[in-house]
């Protein structure tokens, strides 16, 4: 059993590596109470993984500081954990990959290798703006995903605000579509819980001085 259980922990650690997380984050490390927008109940059960096994999409939208991106990695470590195949990617470094890939008539290949892996899990999407030729390659890799496969994505932007990175507003509608339909969406608000701890910190700090 102690053998078993050690292999099977080796594939999950070898699973989150090839995930390419930028850093560790966890569900037992979130302060839950820190941001009272995102509901613990629901956040468990999204740890179930049953909307991967779904092919749902799952969209965490929010302003700078609200947990999107622990979210987002905290999730995909628990998809990983659970057996299935994730990749993590910055949305403008999709995006640049898939131009590089396109200019070297490398596309389909590499759209197709997005398209394998069980979720996918794009951080930052809707902050730099994008051109109308990136815009359209994002858009071939969820339409590639689409009822297939699962995406999570974090945004600090809401969805009416996208037209500032995708310019197109018919592209703009039909990337929106394919990233809500039959998913879910968390908000999880406007108020940085990063900066009120900092902020609580200096103050301890200087009553202890």
């Amino acid at each position: 059993m102690a053998e078993c259980d050690d292999r099977a922990r080796r594939r999950s650690e070898r699973r989150i590596k090839a995930a390419g997380f930028p850093r560790e984050e966890s569900l037992c490390s979130f302060d839950f109470e820190a941001n009272p927008n995102i509901d613990p109940a629901t956040i468990h059960t999204l740890a179930s993984c049953e909307w991967i096994k779904m092919s749902q999409p799952l969209c965490l939208i929010g302003d700078s500081g609200t947990g999107k991106s622990h979210m987002l990695t905290a999730l995909g470590t628990e998809a990983a954990m659970k057996g299935y195949r994730v990749r993590y990617t910055l949305a403008t470094r999709l995006v640049n990959e898939l131009v590089e890939a396109a200019d070297e008539k490398q596309l389909n290949r590499t759209i197709a290798r997005y398209g394998r892996v069980d979720l996918l899990c794009i951080d930052e999407l809707g902050y730099l703006e994008l051109d109308r030729h990136g815009a359209e390659l994002l858009f071939q890799v969820l339409t590639e995903r689409e009822k297939k496969s699962s995406v999570v994505i974090a945004s600090n932007e809401s969805f009416g605000g996208w037209t500032k990175a995708f310019t197109d507003p018919r592209l703009c509608a039909a990337i929106v579509d394919r990233l809500t339909f039959n998913g879910t969406i968390i908000e999880t608000g406007t108020d940085s819980y990063r900066l009120a701890f900092t902020r609580a910190r200096a103050e301890e700090t200087t009553k202890a001085s």
